[in-house]
């Protein structure tokens, strides 16, 4: 005979009168974990007593009830009561919401409140996430569900940030696939298609761990004190479109800069601007670069300038920094180490010395009208001015007459070679020339329109290839000994008869034509 199934009866529910309530004895609960009284209170007071208390009638000693309750599940909501009542903020005959247990029952107190505790299971921390983020699209703003739920706006930043993963992700981190400070890696780059990419790339990986996922989401990436970032600045990048990527949960040193593109363009203008700020000091022509090549000055000679004076402010106030650092190092002089305090006014002494001591150059006009200046960035991202080079074509030098084939025949009809007098070569048309990587740039590059003539080369294009060609000339006379025995008695001829012109009987062949090796010995 099959068994009849009993019926389930759950215990009543009724309002009591908060004065009608005592704590239990057999509530389990003795050590105070997770959210304080005082929030709990304040929680209460905001949205009501969202779970009733489980009390038990309280009986005298012959059974009678005493129309009083205990409470043995349920103690810390009576506690937040009970400061509510203290505070004024609820009356003591108000009424509470109770399940009231029968006493003669079998079920034991301890037993109901050591099941309330027990049987309860925590939420998921991915639908803490999802229901911030349900909050916050129903218009509750993070201050206000920060303060809804006793965190800072941080840890809210941070559960909205959370719930914005890919929805692939998330539910990799739901089946426990994922742990949470992987997840939270993933928040760098808020690029779903990428966040997917990475995690197919990393899961089956043996390194998978967090910091191995942030630099693979941000490889493409800047970091903020990048010397280029620092030289822009975040504000000016972020104005003109560009997005900062930022770890919510971790330092991040400032985050990274998303498109590098935008911040080298970025970076060029304003080292063009910063160029043609120096244009009104005279100079022949201006690099501009962002790092300058290894060797950048080899073979260019460096003017030498002559310090500012200072003036008479400056003098005094150097006068006045000198003594008040020669006296206290005077008074301190005994003892083994300088207070504190005192080096750190030694050391502020030394540098506002320093900084009036760094004149800047005064350097000869007419030395300015041939020299350039490069402009870069320095290691730590400031803007750096390298002034007073000059090139080796600009130098001042005795300049003879062009012995191209013309002069040639001109000198053998009787012309003479010219001899000018020293003088610098003379500057570019318009001024300042600003150049980056040999190319003109700014407003003198933009005036010049492409006509369909010839350009001519960049200097430093026009040296390299000058080189190649010597070593090749070097290269075709070594494998030719009769040439080379030719160059070197042609040598000897124009070393003995150093009087004659270049051009003379000695470079010319039977038949009176212009010696083809005669540009050799030349230079």
């Amino acid at each position: 005979m099959a068994k009849v199934a009993q019926n389930v009866v759950l215990s009543p529910s009724r309002d009591i009168p908060f004065n009608k309530l005592v704590l239990s004895q057999s509530n389990v609960r003795r050590i105070k974990a997770g959210v304080s009284v005082e929030e709990l209170a304040e929680d209460i007071a905001r949205r009501g007593l969202l779970q009733s208390l489980n009390v038990r009638s309280v009986r005298d000693a012959d059974g009678v009830e005493t129309g009083t309750f205990e409470i043995p599940a349920g103690g810390r909501r009576f506690q937040a009561l009970s400061l509510l009542v203290k505070q004024k903020r609820l009356a003591k005959t108000a009424p509470v919401p109770c399940i009231v247990r029968d006493a003669a029952s079998a079920i034991l107190a301890e037993d109901d409140s050591l099941a309330e505790n027990m049987q309860r299971v925590a939420l998921h921390p991915l639908d803490q996430f999802r229901a911030f983020q349900a909050l916050r699209e129903k218009g509750q703003g993070e201050e206000a569900i920060a303060a809804a739920f006793f965190v800072t706006p941080q840890i809210v930043k941070q559960r909205l940030k959370l719930a914005s993963v890919a929805p692939a992700l998330l539910e990799v981190y739901a089946e426990d696939c994922m742990t949470l400070e992987q997840l939270m890696a993933f928040t760098v780059n808020p690029d779903h298609a990428r966040q997917e990419q990475v995690w197919e790339a990393v899961k089956n990986s043996w390194n998978k761990e967090p910091y191995a996922i942030r630099r693979m989401l941000t490889e493409t990436s800047v970091r903020a004190s990048d010397r280029r970032a620092v030289f822009v600045g975040i504000d000016a990048y972020e104005a003109a479109g560009g997005v900062v990527l930022r770890d919510l949960f971790q330092g991040d040193d400032g985050g990274w800069l998303e498109a590098p593109a935008l911040l080298d363009r970025l970076v060029a203008e304003k080292l063009q601007a910063e160029a043609e700020a120096l244009v009104s000091e005279g100079w022949k022509w201006i690099e501009v670069a962002t790092d300058l090549p290894y060797g950048y000055s080899h073979g260019l000679r460096r003017l030498a300038g002559d310090p500012a004076p200072m003036t008479d402010e400056e003098s005094a106030a150097h006068a006045s920094l000198l003594a008040e650092y020669r006296a206290l190092e005077e008074e301190y002089s005994g003892q083994d180490e300088y207070p504190e305090e005192i080096d750190a006014r030694l050391g502020q002494l030394e540098t506002a010395m320093e900084a009036l001591e760094q004149r800047p150059l005064i350097y000869d006009p007419v030395e300015i009208a041939r020299a350039g200046v490069f402009v870069t960035l320095d290691r730590d991202g400031s803007f750096a001015v390298y002034r007073g080079y000059v090139r080796p074509e600009d130098e001042p030098r005795e300049e003879t007459a062009v012995q191209d084939s013309d002069g040639a025949d001109a000198m053998g009809q009787g012309g003479d070679v010219g001899v000018s007098s020293w003088k610098p070569s003379g500057t570019s048309v318009g001024g300042t020339v600003i150049t980056s990587g040999g190319q003109p740039i700014g407003a003198d590059a933009s005036e010049e329109e492409d006509d369909g003539a010839l350009k001519p080369l960049p200097e430093r294009l026009v040296m390299e290839l000058t080189a190649h060609r010597t070593l090749a000339l070097r290269e075709a006379i070594g494998r030719s000994p009769d040439v080379a025995l030719t160059l070197l008695l042609l040598k000897l001829v124009t070393d003995r008869n150093c009087d004659r012109s270049v051009s003379g009987p000695a470079f010319r062949t039977a038949q009176g034509a212009l010696h083809p090796w005669a540009g050799v010995i030349q230079r």
